[in-house]
């Protein structure tokens, strides 16, 4: 039988051109479109030797093997598969267009991706993208062996393969690569690929390796030589029984050997009851090359309306870029039906759980979806929610073990907070895993749950404070009040607390409210509010006074119910920044300056009506109100109620200044050029006045 010449389908031809006419930077994926169609063609064999397993006597073994022919510039992948007739070479390859080839064309010319080939079910013509001649050897057992050849030229030839060695059953492809394109006969990047794209195609990947091995082999010259010196020498001793050492020399030869790229085995598709620890922990380290074991995993898969399997680790600590803009979104990756997809997809993960490790295998979404047409995909919804919840569900389980628990909280905590921050849907239950160390555990942090168990029935609120460290709000003046009735405070030292308890609001019904923001209600008798209410009436002219010193450096000055020995403290208003709010955006490096205007709060002084000093300022202003030594200590209670309340100074030198001269009266040491001194500029408060000592040091 004579070769014979077929038409490309008019639709074909125009892809074959446009595949070869245009420049595409991923072009390795033909090898994963040619290794998927190659699985198919196994399945296929496989399904139909379940009713009639004489089809696979033909060729017993199932696998794809892969031969690169540097000498010749051919890559050669071989499957043992279905295989094609004659019909199907004809019809399959070119003639008949597939229902996507128009498609896929359109999506290309609307900015689509090349690798979303295999999507409209022409991935096999990617193969021309690196080589400018393909032949298709194929037997089915229906049939007799024939060969496909193009160069894309707008005709294909069939031909009867009556020279060519047999292969018994299924499919060689031969790509006659372009000249530019041998990068893909070398062995490493084709492992690279098939890592990359198919590691867990389910049949054996074989790859023909060709090695130079040293062989020993007699050495026949060297055994002739010795024959004619020993002929020459008589021999002496009768001890010739000894069977002689044969003489041998080492010779280089090349050996090919087929070795299998895809050991790692799909364990995710397997039962998770069959599954031991140690192969989690193979596959974990396979995964994501850590050389540490694995904190937890969680192996599920979801069946009904939509069909996927997944395994989600989470790793032991948190690398050191966790929270880099640059680096990879999430480390998830996306497989359907066991071809690699990619594992940059934003949607599948939401971004505070970017540490959480693992893969994705759909049995639904179409192979080689691209970005764009993922985005749209409410598949990808529902497995994003699915995968969401399960992690809730891992870190319930790792909360069980305390001490796993705090190594996973010590490594992603952060992005527990941000969560809460981020995912409105998930808030409340990511609250649960938050911990907080509090006046009541100072050494171990405490969770929310245990918070509210501990609490006094009176008490309606959970209360917080938030600043810098454990050490500077410990002995905080904003707990004087809530120590004493015995009301626990979550004591906040993490940046990101503030961020994440603004949005949490309230957990299990209980508000949560920040001790350091005025507005805050403690519960009291009608008889103490009375009480408190007609102390603060008394101190309204001090009030008055001291609001007049400080100008606009406070919004107001009132009588305070949260403190029992500080003279006073600055308190916020209830919807603006806190101080420690304040100072983690000081410290923004691109911070907006005109954002701190409307932000920074109205700062309120409240004063301690039981403290001494109080006292003793109230007398002097029932006195005389404008005496000077008022408005000097006013400034100086404000810098220290500044400092106290978590605040940094406008001006530290003038309240050194102020500190020093106290020192100075307090020892009684005169400065002698303390008249000639200048007088400070008008915006700061006046200095010391020549005031009685006696008087500053009774109030001191």
């Amino acid at each position: 039988m004579a070769t014979e010449s077929f038409g490309f389908q008019a639709e074909i031809s125009q892809l074959l051109d446009l595949i070869i006419n245009t420049f595409y930077s991923n072009k390795e994926i033909f090898l994963r479109e040619v290794i998927s169609n190659c699985s198919d063609a196994i399945d296929k064999i496989r399904y139909a030797s379940l009713t009639d397993p004489s089809v696979l006597e033909t060729e017993k073994d199932l696998y794809i093997r892969i031969t690169p022919d540097k000498e010749n510039k051919v890559l050669s992948i071989r499957d043992t598969g279905v295989g094609m007739t004659k019909a199907d070479l004809v019809n399959n390859l070119g003639t008949i267009a597939k229902s996507g080839t128009k498609g896929f064309m359109e999506a290309l010319s609307s900015g689509a991706d090349i690798s979303m080939i295999g999507q409209f079910g022409v991935g096999f013509y990617s193969t021309y993208l690196v080589a400018e001649r393909v032949q298709v050897i194929s037997k089915h057992n229906d049939d007799e062996q024939y060969i496909w050849e193009s160069s894309a030229g707008g005709t294909f030839t069939i031909t009867p393969d009556t020279d060519g060695e047999p292969i018994g059953r299924g499919t060689e492809i031969r790509l006659y690569l372009k000249d530019d394109q041998t990068e893909y006969l070398e062995e490493k990047k084709i492992k690279e690929i098939v890592k990359k794209h198919s590691e867990f195609i389910s049949y054996p990947i074989q790859l023909a390796v060709t090695k130079e091995v040293e062989k020993e082999v007699e050495d026949d010259e060297e055994e002739l030589k010795d024959e004619k010196e020993e002929s020459k020498i008589e021999e002496v001793e009768d001890d010739d029984n000894k069977p002689k050492e044969k003489k041998t020399k080492k010779v280089k030869e090349t050996e090919t050997t087929n070795e299998e790229l895809n050991k790692t085995k799909p364990i995710w598709t397997r039962n998770p009851q069959d599954i031991n620890a140690e192969e989690y922990g193979a596959f974990y380290k396979s995964l994501t090359n850590d050389w540490e074991e694995h904190l937890a995993v969680k192996h599920f898969s979801v069946e009904g309306q939509l069909e996927f399997k997944a395994i989600l680790y989470i790793p032991k600590r948190a690398p050191f870029d966790l929270f880099e803009t640059k680096k990879k979104r999430n480390n998830i990756k996306l497989y359907v039906r066991r071809v690699f997809i990619m594992d940059d997809c934003e949607d599948l993960i939401p971004e505070y759980l970017n540490f959480v490790k693992g893969i994705v295998d759909s049995e639904d979404l179409p192979l080689n979806i691209s970005r764009e047409t993922l985005q749209q995909n409410k598949i990808l919804k529902v497995i994003r929610k699915n995968i969401v919840k399960k992690c809730m569900d891992l870190f319930t389980e790792i909360s069980e073990d305390k001490d796993n628990f705090n190594k996973f909280y010590e490594s992603f905590g952060k992005n527990l907070k941000l969560g809460i921050h981020e995912d409105a849907q998930n808030r409340s239950k990511l609250a649960e895993f938050l911990r907080f160390f509090s006046t009541k555990s100072l050494e171990e942090q405490t969770s929310l749950k245990d918070y509210i168990t501990r609490m006094p029935e009176v008490q309606k609120s959970i209360y917080y404070l938030t600043g810098e460290s454990l050490a500077a709000v410990r002995d905080s003046p904003f707990l004087e009040v809530l120590k004493k009735k015995g009301f626990e405070v979550l004591l906040l030292v993490d940046p990101i607390d503030e961020y994440a308890v603004t949005q949490l609001k309230e957990f299990e019904g209980k508000k949560l409210i920040c001790v350091s923001k005025e507005g805050l209600e403690l519960e009291e008798t009608d008889d103490e509010k009375k009480a408190r209410e007609e102390e603060a009436a008394q101190f309204n002219d001090l009030c008055q006074t001291i609001k007049e010193a400080l100008g606009d450096k406070v919004e107001k000055v009132v009588v305070s119910n949260r403190i029992t020995d500080s003279p006073c403290v600055l308190v916020t208003g209830q919807f603006g920044w806190s101080s420690n709010m304040e100072r983690i955006m000081k410290a923004q490096a691109l911070r907006d300056s005109s954002m701190s205007s409307y932000m920074a709060s109205k700062k309120t002084l409240e004063l301690n009506p039981s403290n001494a000093i109080i006292k003793e300022l109230k007398r002097k202003v029932a006195e005389d109100k404008a005496d000077k030594s008022v408005r000097d200590l006013t400034f100086l209670l404000f810098e220290t109620a500044l400092l106290t309340s978590g605040f940094s100074l406008d001006d530290p030198t003038s309240f050194a200044k102020r500190i020093n001269r106290m020192i100075s009266l307090g020892l009684d040491v005169d400065e002698e050029d303390e008249e000639s001194a200048p007088a400070e500029e008008s915006s700061a408060p006046p200095p010391l006045e020549a005031v009685s000592t006696s008087a500053m040091e009774e109030i001191d």
